[in-house]
Parts: C-alpha cells; sequence; structure tokens
C-alpha cells in the first residue's frame, strides 16, 4: 500500500502516541470521514492498520469511542496494547466479575475512558444500551462486520440487531470493519448494518509477504514434519478439521519435541484460555486447532499457518491463513488436501438443512476453493480474483510460480477413466476402477467378471498413482462425483458426456515429483548472520520485560519494531522515538532497558571477536 503523510491534525496524535509519521493506503481518508461525523464501511487486509481507523478519530472526538468486537481474546489483546501506549481503555465482557464491570461502568461515566470495547451481546441489552445515553459516544466501530453475513463462515446472530445502533444514536458516526468479505458480503453487511449512505473504503486483499503453497496429502505426518523443519522456535497454527485430529496431532508433534498446544470447542474453556494464553506469551508455540481458534487473534508474529484439511471456502482460507505475518515479515501459508477431503465437504453439503439458495451459494464457494487448489496458474491471482480484484500479476511467491506445474492433454485419460466407471456399473470406488484400467487379476475383478470388459487393462501408460491423480482431478472439476452413501462408488455427472464423445478437450496437472519443504532453519528472513546474538538479545529484552507486566512479548513491540531497532542502533532517547512503532508511553517504559540491551550485547560481541583474533 502507498505510504501518505498525516496531516498536521493528527500527525501528533500518531507520532506521540503509536509512534507513526505516515498513514497507510486510505487509513487518513477513513480517519477524516469518522471526524466529519459520517459512516464508513473499510475493508482492509489483515495487518493492514484497520484499528488507528477508529483508534484515532475516537481520541479526537468528543466522548467515549465503543468497539463492537466478538470475542473476548481480542478485546482483551487490544485494551493491553493500547494501555502501553498510554491510552484509557477498558473491555465489558463476560470475564469481569460483577465488582469489575461496575469499576468500568463508573469510570467511564466519570470520563475517564477513551475507548471501550464490548460484545455485541452485552452492548444489545437494554442496561448497557441506557449505559451508553448517559455520556458522549465518540463513534461506534464494529469489528469483524463480516460476522452479520449469513452467507459467511463466522456468522454471528447477535451481529444482526446491530441496526439498532443507527436508531437510538442516529447522530453518532458508525464504521464497520473487515479483512474478509466478497461483493454478495459487503453488500449484506451494508444491508444488515443500515449503512447505505456509508463511505467504502476497500484496501484490497493482498498480501504480499504470506508465501502460499498447496500439495496433495501422501503422508501428511512426514510432511507437516518436513514442513515444520524451518520453523523450529517459531509461532504458528496448524489447522484441522476434527477435535479428535487435533488432540492426536498435538500429542504426536509433542513427542516430536515440540512445544504444541490443542484448541477446540469441546476442551473445557479454562484449558482453552491457559493454551490461548501460552500462544499469546511464550515464543514458538505451536497451536493446533479446529476453526475454533484464530479470529481476531492480535498475535503479529505467527510465521506459519498450516492446513492438514481443506476449510469450506476461500473466505475461510484467507480468514484463517491471515493470521500469519501480520506484522508484514515474510510468513508462509501451506496446505495438503486430498479426495477424502473433498468427498467430506462434499457430504457435508449433501446433508445439509439449509434451503436450496443456501447450498447452492456453499457449492459454488466449494468449487471455487477447489479450483484454488487444482489451479495451474498463480495462486494469489485466482484469490484476488475471487474477491473483485482481477488483473493482478503473477505474484512470485506461491509454490506455483516459483515451481510451474506442467500439464498435459488429458482428454484421453479422462475418457478411459469415464469409460471404465460406466462400464463397471457406477459401483465401484477409485482402487477397483484403478485396478481394471491397469488390467489386474484381483479377485474382486474375478468375481464381478471385470476382466471380460473392454476397459480392463486400456490404462498401462500411466501408474496407479498417476491414475488416483486423473480420477481426483475429475472429482474435484465436477465430471465425477463420489457417492458416499454406496461405498464412495464413483458415478457419472452430466458434465462427462461431451468429454466422453470427444467435444470437450481437458488439460490436467502433471503431478511433479514431491520435494521435501521447508528449508533450513532461518533465525529472520534478512537478518545479517553477525546480528543474530544482537537479535537475540533484544528478543530476551522483550521477553523479560513482557513477563514482569504479565503481557504478551508482541504488546511490548513487534518484531518489525525490533528489526528497526537492530537498523538503527539507537543511542539517545530522540533516535529511540524515532522508530517505526515508538511513540512517546514507550520510549518513556523501554527506551533505557533496550539501549542498554544493544550496548551489552555489542560489548559482548566486541569481546569475543577480539578473543577470537588474540588466539591467532
Amino acid at each position: 500500500m502507498n505510504s501518505k503523510s498525516a496531516t498536521p491534525a493528527h500527525a501528533d496524535l500518531l507520532q506521540r502516541i503509536f509512534g507513526y509519521d505516515c498513514y497507510r493506503g486510505h487509513q487518513q481518508a477513513i480517519i477524516e470521514t469518522l471526524l466529519a461525523g459520517d459512516d464508513a464501511l473499510v475493508l482492509m487486509p489483515t495487518g493492514g492498520g484497520k484499528s488507528l481507523c477508529y483508534q484515532i478519530p475516537a481520541l479526537l472526538r468528543q466522548g467515549v469511542g465503543v468497539i463492537v468486537s466478538p470475542l473476548i481474546a481480542l478485546m482483551e489483546d487490544q485494551v493491553s496494547t493500547l494501555r502501553q501506549l498510554g491510552v484509557r481503555a477498558a473491555y465489558l465482557n463476560s470475564s469481569l466479575a460483577p465488582p469489575q464491570q461496575a469499576a468500568v461502568e463508573q469510570a467511564l461515566l466519570r470520563g475517564e475512558l477513551d475507548l471501550l470495547y464490548i460484545a455485541p451481546e452485552r452492548l444489545l441489552q437494554e442496561r448497557t444500551l441506557a449505559l451508553l445515553e448517559r455520556f458522549d459516544v465518540a463513534l461506534f466501530a464494529i469489528d469483524e462486520a463480516h460476522c452479520v453475513s449469513q452467507w459467511g463462515h463466522d456468522f454471528r446472530q447477535d451481529y444482526l440487531q446491530l441496526s439498532l445502533l443507527q436508531q437510538r444514536f442516529p447522530a453518532v458516526p458508525r464504521v464497520a470493519l473487515t479483512a474478509t468479505a466478497d461483493e454478495r458480503t459487503r453488500e449484506e453487511i451494508v444491508a444488515r448494518l443500515g449503512l447505505q449512505r456509508a463511505r467504502r473504503f476497500v484496501g484490497g486483499f493482498d498480501r504480499p509477504n504470506i508465501h502460499y503453497s498447496i500439495a496433495l496429502k501422501d503422508n501428511p505426518r512426514r510432511q507437516i514434519q518436513d514442513f515444520l523443519g524451518a520453523h523450529r522456535g517459531r509461532a504458528g497454527i496448524i489447522y484441522c478439521m476434527s477435535r479428535k485430529k487435533v488432540d492426536e496431532t498435538a500429542r504426536w508433534l509433542c513427542d516430536e519435541g515440540w512445544t504444541a498446544l490443542p484448541y477446540h470447542a469441546g476442551m473445557p474453556p479454562e484449558q482453552r484460555n491457559e493454551h490461548q494464553a501460552r500462544f499469546l506469551r511464550e515464543d514458538g508455540v505451536v497451536m493446533v486447532a479446529t476453526i475454533a481458534f484464530g479470529m481476531g487473534i492480535d498475535k503479529p508474529d505467527v510465521r506459519f499457518v498450516a492446513h492438514l484439511d481443506l476449510p469450506k471456502s476461500i473466505e475461510a482460507y484467507y480468514q484463517e491463513t491471515g493470521r500469519a505475518g501480520r506484522d508484514g515479515l515474510p510468513a508462509q501459508a501451506w496446505m495438503i488436501y486430498g479426495l477424502q477431503d473433498v468427498v467430506r465437504l462434499q457430504q457435508m453439503q449433501a446433508n445439509s438443512t439449509a434451503d436450496e439458495r443456501y447450498q447452492r451459494v456453499e457449492k459454488t464457494k466449494l468449487d471455487a476453493l477447489l479450483g484454488l487448489c487444482e489451479v495451474t496458474s498463480c495462486r494469489r491471482q485466482v484469490m484476488l480474483a475471487y474477491f473483485g480484484e482481477g488483473g493482478s500479476p503473477p505474484c512470485g511467491n506461491c509454490d506455483i510460480c516459483l515451481q510451474p506445474p506442467e500439464t498435459f492433454d488429458g482428454t484421453e485419460a479422462a475418457q478411459k477413466v469415464m469409460s471404465c466407471v460406466y462400464r463397471t456399473g457406477q459401483q465401484f470406488g477409485v482402487a477397483h476402477v484403478v485396478d481394471v484400467l491397469l488390467g489386474r487379476d484381483t479377485d474382486k475383478v474375478q468375481r464381478f467378471r471385470h476382466h471380460e470388459q473392454s476397459t480392463f487393462g486400456i490404462g498401462g501408460e500411466l501408474s496407479p498413482a498417476q491414475w488416483r491423480s486423473v480420477i481426483r482431478q475429475l472429482v474435484v472439476r465436477g465430471y465425477l462425483l463420489v457417492d458416499m452413501d454406496a461405498f464412495n462408488a464413483l458415478r457419472l455427472t452430466p458434465a462427462s458426456r461431451p468429454v466422453l464423445k470427444g467435444e470437450q478437450r481437458i488439460d490436467l496437472r502433471q503431478e511433479l515429483p514431491r520435494q521435501r519443504a521447508g528449508g533450513p532453519r532461518v533465525e529472520l528472513p534478512g537478518l545479517e548472520p553477525e546480528d543474530v546474538p544482537l537479535w537475540r538479545a533484544l528478543r530476551d529484552c522483550r521477553k523479560r520485560l513482557a513477563e514482569e507486566q504479565g503481557v504478551p512479548p508482541y504488546v511490548i513491540f513487534h518484531d518489525a519494531t525490533l528489526r528497526d531497532m537492530l537498523r538503527q542502533r539507537p543511542r539517545s532517547k530522540a533516535e529511540f522515538l524515532r522508530l517505526s512503532g515508538v511513540g512517546q508511553s514507550k520510549l518513556d517504559r523501554y527506551g533505557a532497558p533496550f539501549m542498554l540491551a544493544l550496548r551489552e550485547a555489542e560489548r559482548a560481541q566486541v569481546d569475543s571477536e577480539q578473543g577470537s583474533l588474540s588466539a591467532f
């Protein structure tokens, strides 16, 4: 995103509190819209700076900024960060005991707060609405606004009632913010929240720092182990479809020497909270989770997100992978999938009790996701086009751009598969169809006399793995379907007819030999070897200060600020204040200990070098 210098009216606040001297993208225009008392709809990628868009106008307008947030963890995280900056912030949610809730309410009435974070279900209580009417509200910010969409993957029933804010507080500007919303979802946000007059700011979906990679399942445990090899000591998230798989994967990773924690809705709340707190506060924790984990998690230094199963849609995939690299530094989104994932999701849709229109939408979304998996061009182009950003050039930072897959004319292979499925009665699964194509004289082939069929042995030009790949691609593209109610039997679809009749050509992926994922362990991308001791010293200093205050390390400083510190080597308060992300409050709190840590690390490095020279 392009940077834009802050105007004089904002510059002091932006620098003094938040430690930045310029805006990114649409930030300034959004802030000025809210300062003028107008509504806004903001779509900005994760890590793009959405919070500043409502925090700065809330601080500049008369009254208290009220932020609607769906998750307790997100509120607590935001409030901790703001208090570090010297901003008077608090939250109201079910985690507070009655005396604590009363204290927050009294602080509101005394004018002692600038920002209040609140859950939608509490905001909608008549008692809370009456409380808000007793003081000036600067603005309402509705975070994670895609939760209002019944077509979305994070739907929250309480969000549907947030339109009453317009009715009860017509003079208070409202801003709805999200990182994930296609055109359909954006229109639903506008309709349900009454934002027809709101200015729309679409900041784009591209996360260029994330490397996307999708591969077929071969040996999932070996594959995830290979991938994790380059991420030892880094924070990451591994998503699984089921709770059982979460538990099994976390136990296995612990046995392999990783600090891995499970997280899913079937665990006791106390254990979930403990695991989440450890993930936020400790370095190098790998969270193995269902989609119950992650929305609103503000941890900026998640270096990878891995999927061991397919998510339900591109929106879900984008949202979940977007939890990596929020600090703008390089991160990886890695996924493996197999035919069983496709079949399971299709079966879930078939068994859905939702109305026909909703099922059609869900099928379209699944088809788009499968297209992303099977695409032979840049994956980022496909995702951006899905969100309405067509015409972007190849990214150069996905697996396909870096190692383009080979394709071949698969029409004849597809015809052989379809003919074999038809001639064996559309009653058998992948393994048996492959046996017939290869001419294997199995007991099952003999029992059903399939050795007498014209398709018996016509597929000797491909290996068993290659035939399975062809069948998988035909299922994904809708030429075949798998009937789980009939023991996973393959069946033809109407789309197969023009292929069988020779009226349509099909190009298929030629699966390349699988390479080991991961690579050598890198301390930090772009970090010179001689800087590693200083980098570790800064991280140790941050960890110590965080433990003393009981906050996650990134609340002290993001990795990006430490990286700037390493590059600038500040020696004075004035130099420290010029670092990205350092305002007056953080200078006063942390300038001295970090500059001391730098000096001591540099001195130790010089002593070590002199000791090495004296040995010659």
